[in-house]
């Protein structure tokens, strides 16, 4: 379990599924800026960010080349680390694969499973969501294969143009990015809810914090737990800030 002591007038920021490259580049780019300056508004009290996966619509390293675009996002993301501000990355379904580029280039950490932190004196366990709790097991089996290593090397012999076409076409597919079939039912429906309680069976966490849903959530799980999804920046422009011992659900004006 990592520890992270929180500094004096700092917070710590958690945000997910951006999905960057969708509807179009003009579009894209707009949603971009936005998210730059949320990262520019939060710099000045930020002690640690949290990127909790599908950052982008669709990413995909090779060993020499990255896809290209979301210039303005990395310079803000290399500002950040190099004035001291860690970042964590969680990968999501979306950008599940990266290799070393943030690490190298941007002083990012990246993680592609849920991982335990302490912060002050709460625990966090923190993921992507993908993958997690009851069920799903067509998508389960298909995470398997996309994380495949010979899956992935086959993948990266075809050139990029192609490679890159293809993925980002099969990402547009998934139609449950435009928000439009996202809906909430009930706890006992909630996949990520389900799998807090079972974790909570062996071991207690303060808070849960997860993305991939694209709905800003705050669950009671009882025993002093609670569940939270940070939304998304398609639809709701929501994150979460945790400020000495409590952590929120806040939203940011697009207009600004």
């Amino acid at each position: 379990m990592e520890i992270i002591n929180l500094q004096e007038n700092k917070k710590i920021y958690f945000s997910s599924d951006n999905h960057l490259g969708l509807a179009g580049k003009v579009k894209s780019k707009k949603r971009e800026k936005i998210f730059i300056k949320w990262l520019d508004s939060i710099k000045n009290d930020a002690q640690v960010i949290f990127l909790l996966g599908d950052l982008f619509d669709f990413w995909f390293e090779f060993k020499k080349v990255v896809p290209k675009g979301y210039t303005r996002l990395f310079g803000k993301l290399a500002e950040l680390t190099d004035s001291g501000i860690k970042i964590y990355f969680f990968v999501g379904n979306h950008d599940a694969w990266m290799r070393n580029y943030f690490k190298k280039e941007l002083g990012i950490d990246i993680f592609f499973e849920p991982k335990k932190f302490k912060i002050n004196s709460k625990k966090f366990f923190i993921g992507h969501g993908d993958g997690l709790g009851p069920g799903d097991y067509g998508y389960k089996f298909l995470k398997l294969i996309f994380r495949n290593s010979f899956f992935k090397f086959l993948f990266s012999c075809i050139h990029p143009d192609i490679s890159i076409r293809v993925g980002e076409y099969l990402s547009r597919k998934n139609s449950v990015i435009s928000g439009k079939e996202i809906k909430f039912e009930s706890n006992e429906k909630e996949l990520l809810f389900n799998y807090c309680k079972k974790i909570l069976k062996t071991d207690h966490f303060n808070y849960f914090v997860f993305g991939h849903r694209h709905l800003p959530l705050k669950i009671n799980l009882g025993n002093n737990s609670q569940y939270y999804n940070c939304g998304d920046w398609f639809n709701h422009y929501s994150y979460l800030d945790f400020t000495e011992s409590e952590l929120s659900l806040k939203y940011f004006n697009p207009e600004i």
